[in-house]
């Protein structure tokens, strides 16, 4: 498809950005579908945040995503800010309807959408998270917002412990019907025992991430067994230690790179109102070994 006169832009701004697949993924889809969009990417640092937005919204663009390192300075941006941005503290798509700009956070519903998927479904079901960064939060609000019915949070006591904390009053107030509690990750007896009483365990720190790719947060492989779901947000390596030792053990695995997937599928639909080709995106983009 040609530029034209009518073509509507839309973006990801943050830094770095050049290695982002973000730009092919949206306009390999925009041609699929026949839309006229065009998606490019802006290297913006934290603190140029506010300025790149009052230039995008000056621009009249179609929306936009956010990556580090500006996820929460652009909540100050936004007119308004759906229940899920608001409560996990941080914003990656913006959707501009005649100048006012809606913030949004598809991060979690992308590993939710994941999970289903993978014959997954959250909703009734008891989680045990690791994790307190960006990625941890977004998954435990939006599970808690999406029906899960207890929630076992288990985070470092360092710089990051007083996010779990806060995330945990959040959930409690919005979401009372969850039950969630928050423990020491330290305490390896304890999580493996919030494990045998799950339906899924979750991995949402770095563990497992390369150059960490040798190691997993669960050392002790009798915790898997056949009836437990096992997720990991981390998708370099695609099959982490974790998710290998779960394989093992008979575990079914939901692995981080359907998150990246899915969550920029439910930001296409904010932009265009329609569903991303999905099949098509995944085989061309993030199949292993694909482009």
């Amino acid at each position: 498809m040609e530029i034209s006169g009518h073509t509507q832009m839309l973006c990801l701004i943050g830094s770095p950005v050049g290695h982002s697949g973000s730009p092919a993924m949206y306009n390999y889809s925009f041609r699929k579908l026949g839309l006229d969009y065009a998606y490019l990417a802006f290297d913006i640092q934290e603190q140029e945040t506010a300025e790149a937005i009052r230039a995008l919204r000056l621009l009249n663009v179609r929306g936009f995503n956010i990556t580090m390192p500006g996820k929460t300075a652009a909540m100050a941006c936004c007119d308004e800010l759906s229940q899920a941005a608001r409560l996990i503290g941080a914003v990656n798509t913006v959707v501009n309807e005649q100048g006012r700009l809606t913030g949004h956070n598809t991060d979690g519903l992308g590993w939710v959408h994941n999970c289903r998927e993978h014959g997954f479904e959250i909703r009734g079901a008891k989680m045990t998270i690791a994790g307190s960064g960006g990625a941890a939060t977004a998954i435990q609000i939006t599970s808690a917002l999406e029906g899960v019915r207890e929630m076992s949070i288990f985070a470092m006591k360092d710089a990051f412990y007083a996010n779990a904390e806060a995330t945990v009053e959040k959930i409690r107030a919005s979401v009372p019907e969850c039950v969630v509690r928050l423990y020491d990750l330290a305490d390896r007896d304890r999580l493996y025992g919030e494990i045998g009483d799950s339906d899924i365990f979750t991995n949402a720190t770095p563990v497992g991430m390369k150059p960490m790719d040798d190691r997993s947060l669960i050392e002790d492989r009798g915790v898997f067994r056949r009836d437990l779901v096992v997720s990991d947000v981390v998708y370099n390596p695609r099959v982490t230690r974790l998710l290998a030792d779960a394989q093992a053990a008979g575990c079914r695995t939901v692995p981080g790179i359907g998150m990246l997937l899915w969550q920029g599928a439910e930001a296409f639909k904010l932009y265009t109102g329609q569903e991303m080709p999905v099949k098509e995106v995944e085989e061309r983009y993030f199949a292993e070994g694909g482009k």
